[in-house]
């Protein structure tokens, strides 16, 4: 399964910092996830992609920049060279380990439309039984934004079957897009990016129920407009974990005693750097905290960090006994969840 990485800051920060150097980097979790505690134990080794903004804005070059690669990230020379050259104030990393989809640039998070950036961690249960649906439901902007075999219409062959297999976290942008009041805009409020998520996992689920899907599916999204994040960690099931997420904030993210070891500081109450990520960068176990399974993260503009429930109905609030005894095994088996024994286990291991 995938990795993802999202940083927002009020400064730019060396594409390096959360890349290559920190010792436990997106990059060293592709090769070697010591956290993930996966029973196959796969590397993420199926491509990677890396997207960000401009620090400077400038209207007519409003897009972001995406440098994606179907090589492993840990392989990659020019991953490398860029990453110590490039600045951003926000910054997507996701790397690749294929569940459906073939080996193609297309096929590489993060996914672009206009000024948009889209990238999933997890998985569409039974995709094939929903593609169809899905898309009679899209606009053509929508619809006609799908370029890898997450979404080639190869209909009426006789490869149809296999290919419903592919690229379901395509098809879940472009459904995002479709929910949205207009997504070649140039611009999106916090609330409007909100709702159409809100809105894409609702549809999702509805399309489930239609064709009697009973597996669950894991829909950590994430999408930015370059201004707000939205992100969110969810299962449609009411007893299993979601696939791990967590985040972190501070003043400084910076090196520290050497040997890769990073740490997020907090100097004062300002939040001027917000991190998400499908494992923490760091060993230090007061830097992150778990998002909540069924819950939607929203980073603002001001860079406000909010934390909304998903309600619907495999939402279990807190209140609930039943909200502490969710299963790990459904997201474990698929190399998807962060144990908080294993992290406080490689922690003390590090110190």
């Amino acid at each position: 399964m995938c990795r993802f990485v999202v940083y927002k800051g009020t400064s730019p920060v060396e594409l390096s910092h959360l890349l290559t150097k920190p010792c436990h980097s997106i990059i060293n979790q592709a090769f070697d996830s010591r956290l993930r505690l996966d029973r196959r134990r796969p590397m993420n080794g199926d491509g990677f992609g890396v997207g960000w903004y401009d620090s400077v804005y400038d209207e007519e070059s409003y897009q972001p920049c995406i440098f994606t690669s179907i090589t492993p990230a840990w392989n990659n020379v020019n991953l490398v060279r860029l990453a110590e050259k490039i600045k951003s104030p926000l910054v997507f990393g996701h790397v690749r380990a294929t569940t459906a989809g073939s080996l193609s640039l297309d096929n590489c998070h993060p996914f672009v439309h206009g000024r948009l950036m889209f990238m999933h961690n997890g998985g569409i249960a039974d995709f094939p039984l929903v593609k169809r649906r899905l898309q009679a439901d899209l606009p053509d902007v929508a619809f006609n934004k799908v370029q890898g075999n997450t979404g080639e219409e190869f209909y009426n062959t006789l490869f149809d079957v296999l290919l419903n297999f592919f690229a379901d976290s395509e098809w879940a942008f472009a459904l995002f897009l479709s929910k949205l009041p207009d997504p070649n805009a140039k611009s999106f409020t916090t609330a409007m990016l909100r709702d159409a998520m809100f809105k894409t996992i609702a549809s999702l689920n509805h399309y489930a129920e239609e064709a009697g899907i009973t597996e669950p599916s894991l829909m950590n999204f994430c999408v930015t407009d370059g201004e707000t994040v939205i992100a969110t960690r969810y299962i449609s099931s009411k007893t299993d974990e979601a696939a791990s997420l967590w985040y972190s904030s501070g003043t400084t993210f910076s090196e520290f005693g050497g040997g890769g070891h990073y740490k997020m500081s907090k100097a004062d109450k300002r939040e001027n750097i917000i991190m998400v990520a499908s494992e923490p960068l760091t060993f230090e176990r007061a830097d992150w905290m778990e998002i909540k399974t069924n819950n939607m993260v929203v980073v603002t503009p001001k860079m406000n960090l909010l934390q909304i429930p998903i309600v619907d109905k495999f939402y279990v609030p807190p209140s609930d006994p039943a909200s502490l005894t969710r299963t790990t095994e459904f997201a474990r088996e698929k190399g998807l969840l962060v144990p908080r024994s294993m992290e406080t286990m490689e922690s003390e291991e590090l110190h």
